[in-house]
């Protein structure tokens, strides 16, 4: 399974290789942008594998990084739980 993390496309580095650089919950990452057209600083867009697939409304993306940060916070929960019942044993 693949997941698409969103992220807000903050410069573009390379008009030509069409290399933007996303903020993807607060780190900057390199991403080709070749897959999309009229990308610029500002749009909000979905990356898979350093490839940016579709271009998403910020309300959208924040909704995802919402729950994703809530996944990520059940995960952390779950293995708490797990290592202390492992402690016990």
């Amino acid at each position: 399974m693949c997941l698409a993390m969103p992220g807000r496309v903050i410069e573009i580095v390379d008009a030509a290789k069409r290399i933007g650089r996303v903020e993807v919950f607060g780190t900057p990452r390199l991403a080709n942008l070749a897959m999309l057209d009229d990308v610029a600083p500002g749009d909000w867009v979905l990356l898979q594998v350093g490839f940016a697939v579709e271009k998403i409304d910020e309300a959208s993306a924040r909704e995802t990084m919402r729950l994703m940060e809530e996944l990520g916070e059940q995960f952390e929960r779950e293995l708490t739980a797990a290592a202390g019942e492992a402690g016990e044993a």
